[in-house]
């Protein structure tokens, strides 16, 4: 019997392995990808804020001027103080920045490395999941979105859950708090959640917003429906009613 036993076990042990290695899928990785874009993103925003009131103690006038950070930190590797100044019409004499010392501006610079190198992190991840969600999702990814389209997924959490929800849940999908606010408190009721994000509608007026999102979500269910089950691409039609309706 111990000797069964432990046949048995190696057995199961030998299947869990199998079933784990092949439960990995296309929405674990575009999980991961889009977490690593969110992550990255708020990482290098946090740091770059540190960098500005660091820098600032070297050159506030430069610091204050530019409000892009990638811009930011591009410009200050590149030039010296002097020339960054002389682009804002500052004299160095009558600059309020310290005379610092060459080793505590290469540890100020140091971070601007590594900041930069989070938004290439970020940008390399991007075309990556751009590329996963046009042949995993193309339906999807032509009405939301690359980026919309994986952080819905996600929420969701597969493929599968999405393709079974209803238009009205997908269109609140990222506002569970502010849904769960007006659930207990009485809160005004959220109109979206991640697609709040999508072009449509940062771009419209603001009383324009739910209607907009509900056809959204609307067209998102049907091409959720349509990759899932490994339909034709239908993304261009359903673009092109969205836009029809949006002229109406």
């Amino acid at each position: 019997m111990p000797k069964d036993f432990d046949e048995l076990r190696k057995k199961l042990i030998a299947e869990t392995k199998k079933k784990v290695k092949e439960s990995i899928s296309e929405d674990n990785l575009i999980t991961q990808a889009v977490n690593c874009i969110d992550e990255s993103d708020r990482t290098a925003n946090t740091l770059a804020k540190r960098l500005r009131e660091w820098y600032s103690f070297y050159c506030p006038e430069f610091s204050n001027s530019i409000a892009s950070h990638p811009k930011f930190i591009e410009l200050i590797q590149k030039k010296t103080k002097k020339e960054l100044l002389k682009e804002i019409n500052v004299k160095p004499e009558d600059s309020m920045g310290a005379d610092l010392k060459k080793e505590d501006v290469d540890a100020i610079l140091e971070l601007a490395k590594a900041i930069n190198r989070l938004y290439e992190v970020k940008e390399l991840q991007t075309k990556y999941l751009e590329k996963v969600m046009k042949a995993y999702c193309p339906n999807i990814t032509a009405v939301a979105g690359p980026l919309i389209g994986a952080k819905l997924l996600a929420i969701a959490g597969s493929l599968k859950k999405l393709s079974s929800m209803p238009s009205s849940t997908i269109q609140l999908l990222g506002a569970e708090k502010a849904l769960f606010r007006h659930l207990t408190t009485g809160a005004k009721s959220p109109k979206y959640g991640i697609l709040h994000e999508h072009t449509l509608i940062s771009q419209a007026k603001k009383s324009e917003h739910g209607k907009i999102a509900r056809l959204l979500a609307d067209k998102i269910a049907i091409a959720a429906k349509v990759d899932f089950f490994k339909g034709k691409f239908v993304g261009d039609n359903l673009n092109d009613e969205i836009k029809r309706r949006l002229k109406k």
